[in-house]
């Protein structure tokens, strides 16, 4: 397989972006990066934390940041997964299309609701609705994520393992595409 540059994974929230990115990692001999948890590191403090003091716009700018120096580091050969609101911002858009394989995890929205339901860590579902939320939110990045993406793969109602698979035969096979075109 021709070597990969780095492999980024957008999504909405309960996607799975995160346990998925870490297999693929693995998988391909890859440094993994969580964004969320570079930006709390970062940080020195958790995500509600940042959204209750900056509001969404201090975490987005923090998000940016963390992308920009993950994407330009020297080693392309990382594996990051994002916070689904990665996509907001047009800078974060256009450094994903310019400088990564990008692969959006598709999650219908009963499956993210499904996902997401026990989680007291998503600022943005801490809300009387969450379904309601949730599907205002896939309404209007679902298709920036498919701007941005290289690759789609669904993950609803699938082990994290089979759509591990799926991406790394997904990310091959448009390798290879690549590799026969040039």
């Amino acid at each position: 397989m021709t070597k990969a540059p780095n492999i980024i994974l957008v999504g909405p929230m309960g996607a799975g972006k995160t346990t998925i990115g870490r297999l693929i990692s693995q998988s391909m001999s890859k440094e993994f990066y969580d964004l969320d948890k570079v930006i709390e590191d970062n940080a020195g403090a958790d995500i509600p934390w940042i959204f209750e003091k900056e509001g969404e716009d201090g975490f987005r700018k923090r998000e940016t940041q963390a992308l920009t120096s993950i994407v330009q580091s020297d080693t392309s050969d990382s594996v990051v997964a994002t916070g689904g609101g990665i996509v907001m911002r047009e800078e974060n858009r256009n450094i994903l299309r310019d400088d990564a394989l990008v692969v959006y995890l598709y999650a219908s929205v009963a499956q993210q609701l499904y996902r997401t339901s026990k989680s007291t860590h998503r600022p943005l579902l801490q809300t009387g609705d969450p379904r309601a939320t949730l599907r205002k939110l896939f309404e209007v990045r679902d298709p920036l994520y498919r701007e941005v993406a290289t690759l789609v793969v669904e993950t609803d109602s699938r082990h994290p393992k089979s759509v591990a698979n799926k991406v790394l035969d997904a990310i091959k096979r448009h390798l290879d595409m690549e590799t026969s075109v040039s």
